[in-house]
Parts: C-alpha cells; sequence; structure tokens
C-alpha cells in the first residue's frame, strides 16, 4: 500500500493540473458521465470534493487534482451504473479519511464499504457511479485523483493493451495489476466474466490527454487499433482534439490534446 502513496504524493505540483505525460506522451486526462441529472453530480463533486469549475470552449468540466470530470445529460439515462461495466469504479486518494466520511454520511451518499482499518470508503454517487477514497496523510491537497479500476476475465492481458498502446509502467497496488502513468494508474481486477462496455452506461468514458494526438493516433491505427471516432478537431471546445477507442474488453476511451491547457 506504500507505493500507492508514494506515487500520488511524489510531488505537490502534480496536482496543481494534470500530470505530466509519460515518455509516450499520455497522462490521464478525463472521467466522462452521462447521467440523469447533472446538477446532482456537480452538486457532490463540486461542493463535496472541492472540483472547480472550468471550461474548454462550450465545455463545462469540474477539475480536481489530476483529472477533469465532465457531467453531461443522458438522452436516455442508463439505470446501470460502474459495477457490472468494465470500469468498476474511479479511486482518489484524500488527506483525512475521517473528514471524507463525515462529508459523504452528511450528503446523505450510501456506502459501499467502509474500512476503517485501512482508511478506505467505497461510496455510491447519483447513476450508481461508484467512487473510492483512500486516505494519504502526507497529501498536500485534500483529495486527488488516484486510478480508474477495471474488471476483466484477463488482467494480465489486459494491462498488457495499455502499456504498449500507452507507454504506462508496469506496477502492482496490493494484488492489483497496475498500468502506471506520471501521478495516476490504471487498475485491473479480475473478473469471473466479461463485464458490460461502457458506452451508454452513468460512467460512459474514461479519458487520456496526449501529446501530438493526431500522430498518436496514426500510430495506433497502423497497429490495428479500431477507433469509435477518428482523430477531429473541435473548435467550438476551445480547440481541443479528440478521437475515440474501445479497449479489448469494452472500455470506450476518449483521447484528447488541449485538456492540459486548462487553468
Amino acid at each position: 500500500m506504500r507505493l500507492l502513496f508514494v506515487l500520488a504524493a511524489s510531488a505537490a505540483a502534480v496536482f496543481a493540473q494534470l500530470p505530466a505525460p509519460n515518455q509516450s506522451g499520455v497522462s490521464l486526462g478525463h472521467i466522462h458521465l452521462m447521467v440523469a441529472d447533472p446538477d446532482a453530480q456537480k452538486k457532490l463533486w463540486v461542493g463535496l470534493l472541492g472540483a472547480e469549475v472550468v471550461h474548454a470552449g462550450s465545455l463545462e468540466m469540474l477539475k480536481l487534482p489530476g483529472i477533469f470530470i465532465v457531467v453531461g445529460k443522458a438522452r436516455t439515462p442508463s439505470t446501470e451504473g460502474t459495477e457490472g461495466s468494465t470500469v468498476n469504479h474511479v479511486g482518489f486518494l484524500v488527506k483525512s479519511y475521517a473528514d471524507m466520511k463525515a462529508k459523504l454520511q452528511a450528503a446523505g451518499i450510501v456506502f459501499a464499504s467502509d474500512n476503517a482499518q485501512t482508511r478506505q470508503i467505497n461510496a455510491y454517487f447519483p447513476d450508481k457511479v461508484k467512487v473510492e477514497f483512500t486516505e494519504d496523510a502526507t497529501l498536500p491537497v485534500p483529495v486527488a485523483m488516484h486510478h480508474v479500476h477495471i474488471s476483466t476475465p484477463d488482467p494480465e492481458k489486459l494491462r498488457s493493451w495499455y502499456l504498449a498502446k500507452f507507454g504506462a509502467q508496469p506496477g502492482t497496488r496490493g494484488a492489483f495489476l497496475a498500468a502506471r502513468f506520471t501521478g495516476g494508474e490504471v487498475d485491473f481486477r479480475k473478473a469471473q466474466q466479461a463485464e458490460a462496455p461502457t458506452k451508454g452506461r452513468s460512467l460512459d468514458h474514461i479519458g487520456f490527454e496526449v501529446r501530438n494526438l493526431a500522430a498518436f493516433c496514426q500510430k495506433l491505427e497502423a497497429d490495428g487499433v479500431t477507433f469509435d471516432m477518428p482523430y477531429r478537431e473541435m473548435p467550438q471546445l476551445g480547440g481541443l482534439k479528440i478521437a475515440f477507442i474501445i479497449d479489448p474488453e469494452g472500455t470506450r476511451i476518449e483521447l484528447t490534446e488541449g485538456l492540459a491547457a486548462i487553468r
């Protein structure tokens, strides 16, 4: 567990914005929720977790140290949350387990689990979005992004894909295999069967910020990666560049270039 804390608390500068890209030009970027009531989500992310509202052109985002949260209104709201999909939950570090527990309880949030010994809480946000909070008392900020937790029948195989495509470094967190990026990681848990794709659920997709996205997409195409949406530039989003791919288990992934410049 110490590795989890050392990685996340290595430098306060990491938490001031998106983490620095790795040698492949990739960092964690955003989590995109598509929900029935965006305001209910925003109330928690802003009021409870302290996210800052920022904009990329017409796109509103909620900025937390190490990640952006995008909350959109689903045209046809899903009744399915993160559990049962490839992205089981997203995880954050918090400076104080006790303080976060009190805030969550005051907001009426239901807990999936609460372990005082490990100082970790798994909570259900609206629309069945599962969020994990683990204490790191050395954290220089109240809350910071730590991991995306993916369920798969073959953790080693899927991790190898993330290592190869995004240049992540191999590691472990407890019993879980991990693909590590600067300031965060993607963890892999063993599932008994294939989980549902994320597209169309309350957590629709995860995002990576990529330096020189056009060239990166060309490399992915040459490697045989199928695109859910090809590379394009979005002037209405402040010039943001985007593309979508699907990982081998069905996790929808948005690739962006431009989020790192947003302060």
